[in-house]
């Protein structure tokens, strides 16, 4: 990692130095730090590291170089499921996929030789010439599991979790309008939306159903084993 770090160096001094950007020393340290870094970052996330490691920059000069950076190849943005930029240095050569916990927010780089091959064979059955992909799955990481309760209740499921209901809580008038709804213990559901307000969508036997957000409390859930 050292060595390529140092290749990485060397041209970012080439580029910006051949194309005169100003303040180059002050870029530079952004990219020395940024690299030592290798990970998903904000640009606050950026801004917050350099100030620990003695570099007071301004935050518009931060973000203008992580554009140059992005201009020239250096590094790369990711927009996941809640819009946030983030930051990655960018390999050249190298392709990789992400796995995104909806509960934490953490993003675990991947990479499968199968995959990559499957896609080109079905982008070929199309006729069609494959120039650049991203893969995006989005579940909940193993810390998260082994921290999660056995019985949530439904309000608190992430999105196109698949689950299991396992009692209702509440009084009998509740009781009676989830199953006026159609729904019973035992039944597996999809959560098709929930934006941790107002009402959730989910799918029981391919019918949708809204529920507010008060009576999906009262539905509790464990994960399906399917």
């Amino acid at each position: 990692m050292m060595q390529l770090h140092n290749q990485e160096k060397k041209q970012f001094k080439k580029l910006f130095k051949q194309e005169h950007i100003d303040d180059f020393e002050d870029r530079f340290k952004v990219l020395e730090v940024f690299l030592q870094a290798e990970r998903h970052m904000t640009d606050k996330d950026l801004i917050q590291l350099l100030e620990e490691y003695g570099y007071k920059s301004d935050p518009d000069f931060v973000r203008d170089t992580l554009r140059m950076m992005c201009q020239f190849g250096f590094a790369q943005t990711n927009q996941f499921d809640n819009g946030v930029v983030w930051y990655e240095h960018r390999h050249l050569g190298q392709h990789h996929d992400h796995m995104i916990c909806t509960k934490c927010r953490k993003i675990i780089e991947f990479k499968e030789d199968q995959l990559e091959n499957l896609q080109v064979q079905v982008a070929a059955v199309h006729g069609f010439h494959m120039l650049q992909h991203k893969m995006e799955i989005y579940g909940i990481c193993s810390e998260c599991l082994k921290k999660r309760e056995q019985l949530i209740s439904l309000v608190t499921a992430k999105q196109g979790e698949r689950l299991v209901i396992k009692e209702f809580i509440g009084g009998s008038a509740s009781q009676m309008r989830l199953l006026s709804m159609g729904l019973r213990i035992g039944d597996e559901i999809e959560v098709v939306t929930n934006f941790n307000k107002g009402q959730l969508v989910i799918a029981l036997d391919y019918n949708r159903l809204a529920l507010g957000r008060g009576l999906a409390q009262k539905i509790l859930v464990q994960p399906s084993n399917n």
